[in-house]
């Protein structure tokens, strides 16, 4: 997959097959846009292209009230190629380019510089300054300037709608299992392995305690997970806590990620482990004793290794 940073990197791609929009999780409902494009694609003999816009143009126009993400951009990439889209061109969403018209944005991006083919769009599809852009207005254009167009409706599953709203929901509830069924793939995080408190290694569950940067992004509601951990080729099943551990934290305003592998790993610090929700376990508890703590988190492992 090619990704090209900034519409000035741009490069011709042969019988472009293009959709855009924000793809925060790729979800079921934007891998049925993707699988859509790949078949258009093979029957004109075209090479897909997906549009994508960093930061999230919420964060510019909404400043006061930003959204948090289920992917960073690179994460992002990753699935997208996982998926199999041939070019990626991220546009940097800043004020000046929210000014851009609808009609700006189908004649100076898609077809001068894009020279679109066909353009796929999803169900209730906007863009433009001010959202002005409909499947409507497309529909006018598309004679006009000389593609083909074409709208995918709406993904349900169990005759729920899926977005990126539903999936940040159910998220927030720690519902993993319905967020990892509207993904179609697992809710991932990545982190930095960090020094601790070493806690866990004197309770008989050491953990690795991951330090998290992506500010805008979405965090499972605190608890007790079952997670994979990759990192350098190896994985294995983890027991990963999210929260203010308030049996033994006296900072309960700073939330910690914490995972205790299962396997020899060796030394972890400063080594970036990728971790793969499965199953929530149990909320967090405030424990009256470290031995109570302890005795659960021996149930808490046997859960886990059950779960996944």
């Amino acid at each position: 997959m090619k990704v090209y940073q900034g519409l000035e990197n741009f490069e011709v791609v042969k019988n472009a097959v293009v959709t855009a929009g924000t793809f925060d999780g790729v979800h079921l409902g934007h891998q049925k846009i993707i699988n859509r494009l790949k078949e258009i694609a093979k029957e004109i003999d075209g090479e897909t292209l997906l549009i994508t816009y960093s930061p999230h143009p919420r964060t510019v126009i909404q400043p006061d009230s930003p959204v948090q993400l289920l992917n960073s951009l690179d994460e992002k990439l990753d699935l997208l190629e996982q998926f199999g889209i041939d070019h990626v061109l991220v546009i940097p969403f800043t004020k000046e380019f929210s000014r851009t018209t609808s009609i700006e944005f189908i004649r100076d991006i898609l077809v001068n510089l894009i020279q679109t083919k066909k353009l796929v769009i999803g169900y209730d599809h906007q863009f433009g300054r001010n959202r002005e852009g409909s499947f409507e207005h497309l529909k006018e254009c598309a004679p006009l300037y000389g593609f083909e167009l074409e709208e995918i409706q709406a993904e349900d599953i169990d005759n729920v709608n899926v977005s990126s709203t539903k999936v940040r929901r159910a998220l927030t509830e720690g519902d993993i299992e319905l967020v990892n069924s509207y993904l179609g793939h697992s809710y991932t995080l990545k982190g930095e392995v960090v020094n601790g408190k070493k806690l866990g290694t004197e309770l008989g569950y050491p953990t690795a305690n991951i330090g998290f940067s992506q500010q805008d992004k979405l965090l499972p509601k605190f608890g007790v997970y079952a997670v994979w951990v990759e990192f350098e080729g190896f994985k294995a099943k983890g027991m990963l806590n999210i929260g203010v551990r308030p049996t033994v934290n006296q900072d309960i305003d700073t939330p910690s990620i914490e995972v205790n592998i299962f396997g020899e790993v060796g030394d972890l610090y400063g080594k970036e482990l990728k971790v793969s929700f499965e199953k929530r376990i149990r909320n967090e508890i405030n424990f009256d004793s470290l031995d109570a703590l302890k005795n659960q988190l021996s149930k808490d492992k046997e859960a886990v290794i059950n779960a996944i």
